[in-house]
């Protein structure tokens, strides 16, 4: 098992932090809303490895398609290189082509590289892998988020149509469900991420996202772990070792 964590960091290099033209207070509030907070902490499980994203997805974001052209979230601003913020206001001045490729070699690009060498060693050594998308949403809809309805689960199940099968899909439902955790499949967000070089290619590569509610876990106002931090971390863990149990009654 893989454990993917994208979005979990806050860190901006000082030269990047020089390009963007929105103030200290402005970027903390961005920050807030767009990061998915505590997530390095919340996934965790024995007999996995975990790729952790070192900086803030406002310097690059590695679950967008690096081509705008392909991303949706392109149309908004916010493709691989954001340059809107969450409410449609700059973040940074549209980059050159030369800019915006340098963004992608010194962030993208190895983060993507060590995600593929992570599923060919787990392939090389179990002969399958399954990889973990780990992400957490605002209780509230954003302002850019295409999903605005207001009635959101305690957790989201995004899946593949080739890389995610139902038995998976259905473990994960049901340990949810016996945390009394409401529960969507691809609302409000959908999909799950999988190294281009196996994508609709291999079988033996699995993949599912799962996206927390942060109303389980912090106070999304002041961006502080909640009293119920703990057991949302114990939850998330008996959902990892049931879903690792029924990997290995199903192959």
């Amino acid at each position: 098992m893989i454990l993917h964590i994208p979005h979990s960091s806050i860190g901006i290099p000082d030269d990047v932090r020089s390009t963007f033209k929105v103030s200290d207070n402005q970027l903390q509030s961005e920050l807030l809303k767009m990061t998915d907070w505590f997530t390095d902490e919340l996934f965790e499980a024995d007999d996995t490895r975990r790729l952790v994203y070192p900086v803030s997805r406002l310097v690059c974001d590695p679950e967008r398609f690096a081509v705008d052209s392909d991303e949706p979230m392109a149309s908004k601003g916010m493709g691989a290189i954001y340059t809107k913020t969450s409410e449609d206001s700059t973040l940074r001045p549209q980059l050159s082509a030369e800019e915006r490729q340098h963004l992608l070699e010194r962030f993208y690009v190895p983060h993507h590289a060590a995600l593929e060498a992570l599923v060919q060693a787990e392939l090389k050594e179990q002969g399958f892998c399954l990889i973990i998308d780990c992400h957490s949403f605002s209780s509230v809809p954003l302002p850019h988020e295409p999903d605005q309805n207001p009635d959101r689960p305690q957790l989201c199940i995004g899946t593949d149509n080739f890389h995610t099968p139902k038995w998976l899909i259905q473990s994960l439902k049901q340990s949810a469900m016996n945390l009394d955790w409401t529960v969507e499949i691809n609302r409000p967000f959908s999909g799950t991420i999988v190294p281009m070089s196996a994508y609709t290619k291999i079988t033996r590569v699995f993949s599912v996202m799962l996206e927390l509610n942060r109303s389980l876990y912090m106070d999304e106002k002041t961006g502080k772990r909640s009293a119920t931090f703990i057991n949302c971390r114990s939850s998330v863990s008996t959902i990892l070792r049931t879903l690792l149990k029924t990997m290995q009654n199903m192959l």
